[in-house]
């Protein structure tokens, strides 16, 4: 390959990155760019293989992170069905109007490459949703895990029409796939014996190219619907989402071959452009239209309008339908890059209105609030905390330890909060007050009930982003009272100091005071000694100064 695609491929994405965008607009770039130095796509037949290895990557990922029950909740499977539909509906007639105005890309195409169109403009990108989702610290909240669910729905929606794309009839030893589930516990052993290293990295390798697609080609059927379905069988696996992580960097690699070609089949002309930019105005329709249809399903209007925007953009699955469209014909070639152009678009218009979102709702919270459907969906609704004394951000071990300790030595309420609901519920029927909630979540703090007799704060979850994520959201509360918090490490001793806490208990050096205390009071059991151990063993983390060792 020569080194001028390398260099140009790093050169654009590392500009496009410095501005806030996602890289793959850069690929997109550099693939024009490529194309105005005379490389053809056809020359490097390499490159192309990659692309397909990289869709085909991108499609096991997916699989390797899905939850199966996720899609069927009403507001997943059913708002992204209506969306789909929806979309179509009203994308037809405004293409046809564009056509009809004198746009001569869109002039003469029948209703079915407009629908063809239409159906790649109904997607939203997952590589920008869950980068939005990742920056803000929101993958585990509710409008985030709608939102991705909504996408691989979508995702799904789209591989179903490559299957079908493929035209041919597939081999009566198709139906033999159906066998696949049989063999789980086989590959699962497999699973737990490659380890941790490049063995788990070929063997995740070899379930979605060999198991998946060439098993699945083979017999007639898309690779990419393989390499899905092997991966939504192997995400129930405890090591499936480490396999996910060590095959990140080769998936996105090898998209950016995919990006690549897309910018190899020929430069936009003046019109394409112009109309890609004027395809971008149909993004506020599907936000509007998602808003609309998840408060159908009885999420606050604040949660729709935060999912909504996050979708609020083309796919690169709608780049992967029109790849196809255009090499069996069914659109013209030029329809490639005029999508991929408006793709662009969509991302410079969704990230500043991402970034805004929070004001934006806040400017129209009381029209929003008027298309809210009561009784509001279960997970959405307002967190009743009653009056407590003391709260406890994480209910693990640590933080179950605390609460009855508290409630040995102190009058008044204790409320634990667990985002685990199997935790939340075992609580419950030990006799402490835990109720449901992600403390390193927006929308819990957004739902969250005051409570004014609130004394301490203690921060017992196990990471510390998210203790220090709860530490702003409580001073954004208004919050006076005291702040104690756990740590792992002594940098986050110091910056949990820096943001406000009044003390912090360090678990490693904890753990060696309380082992010595342990052996002393054990095995040198003289009453001076013994008298000393006691006396250090009542200290207690929430009467104990702030120091690095104790609360």
């Amino acid at each position: 390959m020569e080194p001028a695609i390398l260099i140009i491929t790093l050169i654009c994405g590392m500009l496009v990155s410095r501005i806030g965008l996602p890289p793959l607009i850069g690929y997109l770039v550099a693939g024009f760019v490529l194309f105005v130095f005379g490389i053809e796509k056809e020359s490097l037949p390499l490159l192309q293989e990659l692309a397909n290895l990289g869709v085909t990557l991108l499609l096991f990922a997916i699989g390797l992170k899905l939850d199966i029950r996720s899609l069927f909740k009403a507001e997943v499977w059913a708002g992204s069905s209506i969306h789909l539909v929806l979309s179509m509906v009203l994308f037809i007639p405004i293409l046809k109007i564009l056509g009809l105005i004198g746009l001569s890309q869109l002039d003469g195409l029948s209703v079915a490459q407009l629908s063809l169109i239409a159906f790649a403009l109904s997607f939203s990108s997952t590589v920008f949703a869950i980068k939005v989702l990742e920056d803000k610290g929101d993958v585990q909240s509710l409008y985030g895990r709608v939102a991705i669910g909504i996408l691989i729905m979508q995702d799904i929606f789209a591989v179903i029409f490559l299957t079908i794309s493929k035209g041919a009839i597939p081999s009566v030893w198709a139906l033999a796939l159906l066998l696949l589930p049989l063999a789980k516990p086989l590959i699962y052993k497999a699973f737990d014996r490659v380890g941790h290293g490049e063995l788990l990295v070929l063997f995740g390798l070899v379930m979605a190219l060999v198991v998946g697609a060439w098993l699945f080609e083979s017999v007639g059927l898309k690779p990419d619907l393989g390499a899905l379905i092997i991966g939504i069988l192997l995400a129930g696996h405890k090591k499936a989402s480490e396999l996910a992580k060590s095959l990140f960097y080769f998936k996105e690699l090898f998209l950016v071959a995919f990006f690549l070609t897309i910018g190899l089949n020929g430069l936009p002309t003046v019109s394409d452009v112009v109309l890609a930019a004027l395809l971008v105005l149909l993004v506020p329709l599907k936000i509007l239209l998602f808003v609309y249809l998840l408060t159908r399903f009885k999420l606050r209007s604040r949660t729709s309008m935060l999912a909504s925007f996050n979708l609020g953009n083309f796919s690169e699955f709608g780049l992967i339908v029109a790849a196809v469209a255009t090499s069996k014909g069914w659109l013209p070639p030029q329809w490639l890059v005029i999508i991929a152009v408006a793709l662009s678009f969509s991302f410079l218009f969704a990230a500043p209105l991402n970034a805004t979102v929070g004001n934006i709702y806040q400017r129209f919270q009381q029209r929003l609030i008027r298309l809210e459907k009561p009784p509001l969906h279960p997970e959405d609704r307002p967190i009743a905390i009653g009056n407590p004394r003391f709260l406890i951000l994480g209910m693990g071990r640590i933080g179950s330890g605390a609460y009855d300790e508290l409630r040995a030595r102190f009058d008044g309420e204790i409320l634990g909060i667990e985002h685990k609901q199997e935790l939340v519920d075992l609580h419950r029927a030990n006799g402490r007050n835990v109720v449901q909630g992600d403390a390193a979540d927006t929308d819990f703090w957004e739902k969250l009930d005051r409570a004014p007799n609130l004394e301490l704060v203690l921060l017992a979850m196990p990471h510390h982003a998210g203790n220090l994520f709860a530490v702003e959201q409580l001073k954004k509360l208004n919050y006076q009272g005291k702040l104690s918090a756990i740590v792992q490490y002594g940098d986050d001793a110091a910056s949990l100091r820096t943001s406000g806490v009044h003390s912090v208990y360090n678990l490693y050096e904890a753990a060696g005071a309380g082992f010595v205390d342990h052996v002393i009071h054990e095995l040198l059991p003289d009453s001076e000694t013994r008298a000393e151990a006691e006396a250090n063993a009542d200290k207690s983390p929430i009467n104990a100064n702030a120091t690095s060792g104790s609360v």
